[in-house]
């Protein structure tokens, strides 16, 4: 009978496999306040003994667990050395007692589990460790892989220093796995035993030779996201699977002799995939898998879907700077012209094709088809609407920190306007618009009376100061305002406007200019106006006994003075005063703030940045997510954030564009990113004086007891920036070398070397 552990920070359960599907077994964390010693980062069954199970945990410990314990807890020994979470526990594969951890600390340790301590500490001097693996080749040698892209080689009885290193990948490197081939092809024994599988976040799987003397990169898969576990297929010597950190959730095997295409895919799980393992070491049919979506599968090769089969015969790619490449079959390329060619237009600079056919000698092994194809590529010419000098001169002048949010904005909008990018123009005013903070409303809306005497209608003003600039304007003046007010409101009586008329929302806006501001309130505004509480009452006074209705609309007052009509007490309540009229026109006045909120429009920027990633605009994604900050980051998923920011950068570094790449990475405020120019920053050099490398950490050279950084023009100390030449190894302050490469070109310690400021 099989057995499946599944370990997670909140879930550390026993499963059988049975036909009918997964049967429950053990519940191993017991207790009611079960310890952080259950929230496991990784998890590993002995392949000699099915009773023992070890477990990194998140807190730094190294558990090991019996099952064959009568008690409930079945923990048997805690390692609590590591200082930071473990991040990889491997058994030995022939050794019962032996176990290897590697830890975020930097440090992996070897444990007999017949003692209560670890029995020897290795420091690789480097970054944290990600993935230590046992070899089936050689008794005493692990390989452990690390963040800042190297591979280590130890020998379990030297852990002073490691045997070999070399540089895997250009980023973190998540896992590794040695090729389990054994003695069924004796031809390969040794070869494949030497095989080292490696995959980071730069999204490639690298297979590595390490039975010769400097290793070397035989195989290279490209996948579509970073590679968070590889695990060799079982009985195939070509073989592995492989699946993503992020974005992917599908689980590929691949055949490393055709990289660009797997073999066959697994695409049962709704979200990311944490963790593969084959179910037995010689059963290349059964596979099993675990997500984040709480799933666990096991899955058959038989079931599995084959890319291939579906796959289109032709492909097609664009270059860095716009050229085509088109690939296709020999017989779909050297067709007749009249077929062939039909309707074929012609790439700007020309068609320039190469035939380039692809043979190889047939295996008897290889389940591929023996094809020829044809390569077509089509260059472009220079600034056309292919290439990419938009995306360098946008990288070139974007502001992404330095200066106020809606600075930042503007001059974003003006860059990408003047490169034709109006949609990109657009969206930077738009969130100018929504994430600046309001402007203050006294000054766009304490306007003076407009040029035909109507008071503005406005949202919320200082009555005292609006009274104390009406009083100062003569009787004249008063009474034609009086006159126009009642005129308007003669004029709704007439034409018995009804709710959200045009006339009644000209009048609410009148001539007044609306602000960038203004198109918060823009719809609010109507909604009020149509809302019949808020209607502007028939008569602009209280009523101090009942008046009759007339049909006729009354006769201006400054007409007939004397007209029977009106009374002495009804002709004084008309002539209004400028603090009446003021009342008078203040129905408009919001009950509710017109400025939204700026996390109302989060939802909408947050669909909009994956718009511009989904279209392969990581430029835009990116630079929105720097300005806008804390406004919009909690609102994306980190993992999104740092896909899109790897993206852009490896974006960045092709068009070399390295002082961009590192503004970008320093904005970031993804921890996987930052370390990104944080990781290989060791300088080696030599002593001015011996010419010998410096051993020590300090600038006094431990074989000549001579200061090595003197300046060669000054002759003192350089306690600040220390430049020097690489060839000669004499360097100074920055200024003094500068001003001496100026008059001459020999070194100034007059070694006669040639030297050459960049």
């Amino acid at each position: 009978m099989f057995q499946v552990v599944v370990a997670g920070r909140n879930i550390f359960k026993i499963y059988g496999l049975e036909e009918e599907g997964f049967v429950e077994r053990l519940n191993l964390r017991v207790g009611r306040k079960p310890s952080l010693n259950f929230s496991c980062a990784d998890v590993m069954w002995h392949q000699m003994d099915e009773n023992l199970l070890a477990t990194a945990a998140t807190n730094g410990a190294v558990v090991t667990w019996n099952l064959a314990r009568s008690c409930r807890n079945k923990q048997e020994q805690l390692f609590t050395e590591h200082k930071r979470t473990v991040n990889k526990v491997c058994f030995h594969p022939t050794e019962v007692n032996m176990l290897l951890s590697g830890s975020q600390d930097g440090f992996m340790k070897c444990f007999d589990l017949r003692k209560k301590e670890s029995v020897s500490t290795f420091s690789g001097q480097s970054e944290s460790v990600r993935d230590v693996q046992f070899s089936i080749k050689d008794y005493f040698t692990f390989a452990a892989s690390f963040e800042n892209g190297n591979v280590q080689l130890w020998d379990i009885r030297r852990p002073d220093r490691y045997e070999r290193m070399f540089t895997a990948h250009t980023g973190p490197v998540f896992c590794c796995d040695w090729h389990p081939e054994d003695s069924t092809f004796h031809m390969h024994k040794v070869l494949h035993r030497g095989w080292l599988a490696t995959g980071g976040r730069d999204k490639m799987v690298k297979v590595w030779d390490m039975s010769t003397n400097r290793v070397k990169e035989i195989y290279c898969v490209q996948t579509i996201a970073s590679v968070a576990r590889v695990k060799w297929r079982p009985e195939r010597r070509y073989h592995l699977a492989t699946c993503s950190m992020m974005v992917d959730h599908n689980i590929y095997v691949w055949d490393v002799r055709r990289p660009f295409i797997p073999f066959a895919t697994f695409e049962e799980h709704k979200d990311v995939t944490t963790g593969i393992v084959w179910r037995n070491q010689h059963d290349p049919y059964y596979l099993l898998s675990g997500s984040k979506d709480s799933t666990l599968y096991q899955h058959m090769f038989k079931d599995a879907s084959r890319p291939v089969d579906r796959a289109n015969p032709e492909g097609l790619c664009f270059g860095l700077f716009g050229d085509l490449a088109f690939a296709a079959k020999e017989s779909l390329m050297t067709a007749p012209q009249s077929v062939g060619d039909v309707g074929r237009k012609t790439y700007p600079g020309g068609d320039r094709r190469y035939p380039i056919f692809f043979f190889k000698k047939p295996d008897v092994t290889e389940q591929f088809a023996q094809v020829s194809s044809a390569l077509s590529v089509f260059e472009s010419e220079a600034g056309s609407s292919v290439g990419m000098d938009w995306f360098i001169n946008t990288a070139k002048s974007y502001l992404l920190s330095g200066k106020p949010f809606a600075e930042l904005c503007e001059h974003n909008a003006q860059v990408a306007k003047k490169l034709n990018r109006p949609q990109e123009s657009t969206t930077w005013t738009m969130l100018r618009i929504m994430f600046s903070e309001p402007a203050n409303p006294s000054l766009s809306t304490n306007h003076n009376l407009n040029k035909s005497g109507n008071l503005p209608l406005v949202n919320s003003f200082s009555m005292k100061e609006m009274s104390a600039a009406l009083n100062e304007r003569n009787k004249e003046n008063r009474q034609d305002n009086l006159h126009s007010l009642e005129t308007n409101l003669n004029n709704n009586d007439e034409n018995e406007e009804t709710e959200g008329s045009e006339g009644q929302a000209e009048y609410l806006f009148g001539d007044a200019e609306l602000d960038d501001d203004d198109l918060y309130s823009m719809e609010h505004d109507n909604q009020a106006a149509e809302e019949p509480e808020y209607l502007l009452p028939q008569e602009a006074f209280p009523l101090r006994h009942e008046i009759m209705d007339h049909p006729s609309a009354p006769e201006p007052v400054q007409e007939k003075p004397e007209s029977p009509h009106v009374s002495g007490s009804e002709t004084e309540s008309t002539c209004l005063t400028p603090m009446e009229s003021i009342n008078l026109i203040s129905v408009s006045q919001l009950l509710f703030s017109p400025h939204l909120p700026p996390k109302f429009f989060c939802p909408i920027v947050k669909e909009m940045l994956c718009y511009y990633a989904e279209q392969g605009d990581v430029q835009m994604a990116v630079s929105v997510l720097i300005v806008l900050g804390d406004r919009i980051r909690k609102e994306i998923d980190e993992l999104t954030q740092e896909h899109w920011y790897m993206s852009y950068i490896d974006l960045l570094q092709r068009f070399e564009l390295w002082n961009v790449s590192n503004e970008v990475i320093k904005l970031s405020t993804c921890g996987a990113i930052m370390c990104l120019n944080q990781a290989s920053t060791t300088l080696h050099i030599n002593c001015s004086n011996c010419k010998r490398p410096m051993s020590n950490k300090g600038w006094i050279c431990d074989r000549c007891h001579q200061c090595a950084s003197v300046c060669a023009v000054c002759h003192h100390v350089v306690k600040g920036l220390f430049v020097w030449c690489q060839g000669c190894s004499h360097g100074g302050h920055l200024e003094h070398v500068m001003e001496w490469l100026k008059q001459s070109k020999h070194c100034p310690a007059g070694c006669g070397h040639l030297c050459e400021y960049t």
